[in-house]
C-alpha cells in the first residue's frame, strides 16, 4: 500500500486557528469533506474530526493547529486510494497584528486548473511564492492567472476596498475560497469581479484574509503605499472572531 500523499500530493489539509468546536471549526471540515469527495479520498466524520483534535490539543485553545487529511493505496498515480489517516499538528500561535508589504508574483496559476479550488498537499506553486516575495523583501506574494487577473496570495485572500465598496478576485479567476473570506462575504457585501493589476494598485485599502491572521492589512504593494483604516480593519476582524467563539 502506498502513501499517495507521499508520491503524489493527493491529500488535503486545513489550517486552523483553534479556539473549540465553533462554527469556525465546522467550515474547515465541511471544505474538507467536500474536497475529499472530489479526489475520491475517504474520509472521517465530524465526530471523529474534532475528537482527533481535541486529543491532540489536551484542552489549549488559541493554538495553531494544521489537519492532514493523507491518502493510502495502490502505487500507480491514476488509481484510486482506498484509505486515508487524519493527521494533527499543533504549534504555538503567534498572533500577526502589524501592516505587511506584498509584491505582484511573477509565478502565475492557470484559471482552469481544478486543484486550485481545494486545499491540498500538493502545495510547491505556493511555497515558491511566498519564497520569491521574501527574497526581494516582502511579506507575500500576489498571484496572476493566465489572462492577467489577480487571483490571491500563497497563504490567504484579498480584499479591496474603493471608496464604500468591497471587492475580491473572482472564484472563477482561480483560486481557493477560503473559510474567513467565506464567512466575511456572508455578512458583508463583498463583490466578486475580475481584478487587474491595476485595480489593486489603484483601491483605497487592501486586506490579506485567512484563518490564522485573521484580517491583516496590507500598508505596501511593491512601491504603492496604502492607509490602513483602523475602524474598518475592526470592523472586519469583529465579524471573524464572532465565528471563532
Amino acid at each position: 500500500m502506498a502513501n499517495r500523499s507521499f508520491f503524489y500530493g493527493e491529500g488535503l489539509f486545513e489550517t486552523i486557528l483553534y479556539r473549540g468546536r465553533t462554527k469556525k471549526l465546522l467550515r474547515h471540515y465541511e471544505r474538507l469533506s467536500k474536497s475529499a469527495e472530489y479526489f475520491g479520498i475517504p474520509y472521517p466524520d465530524l465526530e471523529t474530526f474534532c475528537d482527533r483534535i481535541e486529543k491532540k490539543v489536551k484542552g489549549k485553545k488559541d493554538i495553531y493547529v494544521k489537519v492532514c487529511l493523507v491518502s493510502y493505496g495502490k502505487p500507480k498515480y491514476y488509481q484510486m486510494p482506498y484509505r486515508s489517516e487524519l493527521k494533527v499538528f499543533v504549534y504555538k500561535y503567534t498572533p500577526l497584528q502589524n501592516p505587511v508589504s506584498v509584491c505582484i508574483s511573477s509565478i502565475k496559476r492557470h484559471s482552469s486548473d481544478p486543484v486550485i479550488k481545494h486545499k491540498t498537499l500538493n502545495y510547491l506553486t505556493n511555497v515558491l511564492v511566498k519564497r520569491e516575495a521574501i527574497q526581494r523583501g516582502f511579506y507575500d506574494g500576489l498571484m496572476l492567472n493566465e489572462k492577467g487577473h489577480i487571483t490571491e496570495s500563497s497563504s490567504a485572500n484579498l480584499l479591496l476596498v474603493k471608496k464604500d465598496s468591497i471587492y475580491t478576485p473572482h472564484i472563477a479567476s482561480g483560486l481557493l475560497l477560503g473559510t474567513t473570506l467565506k464567512s466575511i462575504m456572508e455578512k458583508l457585501e463583498v463583490k466578486e469581479k475580475e481584478v487587474k493589476p491595476e485595480d489593486v494598485f489603484g483601491a483605497d485599502h487592501l486586506f490579506l484574509v485567512n484563518s490564522l491572521i485573521g484580517v491583516l492589512p496590507v500598508m505596501r504593494l511593491e512601491d504603492k503605499i496604502f492607509s490602513v483604516d483602523e475602524s474598518l480593519t475592526q470592523c472586519l476582524r469583529s465579524i471573524v472572531e464572532e465565528e471563532n467563539r
